[in-house]
């Protein structure tokens, strides 16, 4: 990581210790997220939040999906207040898809993984949620199936004055004992032929094109 040459954004998962995150917040070119705080990287502001259950402890009862929601609240408040300070944040990043779903109207983009394969989903208050795949992290489930799981990331693209995303590229390599590669361009919704852009005029959370949840 230290030798990557670029900012390197990292949020806690579940199977990292805060050892790691101790460690890690030493080197030069790593920006830790932890606790809703913000960060602003090449121009974009990030916030995330670490994941609250290190499962390897066995010695600790997992808190399950409620403590995952406790985390995206914590995380969703603190997007509201980076709003109301008048410095919203462009990305927000919890380790678990129910923890990023916290903060839908809060924030354009939340960006998750966990379970190890690639998805995308426009969330009904308007953000638009990322899950990256597994680069290699999946280790004796990645070849459970019937076929191994593939290695998954994606290059996002952002605009560089609305700071929203404009397309993403998936990269998906074939899993242990094959050799395919495919790389496939997905346009956000407004960049589509024929999409209406959304509204650039301030929705009641302050942010245009998302609404606010009761």
């Amino acid at each position: 990581i230290a030798g990557l040459g670029v900012p390197y954004v990292w949020v806690r998962g579940n199977h990292d210790s805060p050892v790691t995150q101790r460690y890690l917040e030493h080197m030069k070119n790593v920006r830790v997220l932890d606790g809703g705080h913000a960060r602003t990287v090449g121009g974009l502001r990030f916030a995330g939040i670490g994941d609250p259950q290190f499962t390897p402890d066995r010695a600790v009862v997992p808190g399950g999906d409620a403590a995952e929601r406790l985390a995206g609240d914590r995380l969703d408040s603190a997007l509201r207040s980076q709003r109301a300070a008048g410095t919203p944040v462009d990305v927000a990043i919890a380790h678990e898809p129910v923890a990023a779903r916290e903060t839908d109207g809060e924030v354009p983009l939340v960006l998750c993984g966990h379970l190890h394969h690639e998805g995308d989903e426009k969330l009904p208050y308007g953000t638009r949620l990322r899950m990256e795949g597994s680069t290699g992290g999946s280790g004796l489930r990645a070849v459970e199936g019937k076929y191994p799981a593939p290695i998954e990331a994606s290059v996002l693209y952002f605009d560089r004055d609305s700071h929203r995303l404009q397309a993403w590229d998936a990269i998906e390599l074939g899993g242990l004992g094959l050799a395919t590669a495919e790389v496939s361009r997905h346009l956000a919704d407004d960049n589509r032929p024929g999409a209406t852009p959304s509204p650039t005029a301030p929705s009641p959370s302050g942010k245009g094109g998302l609404a606010r949840r009761p």
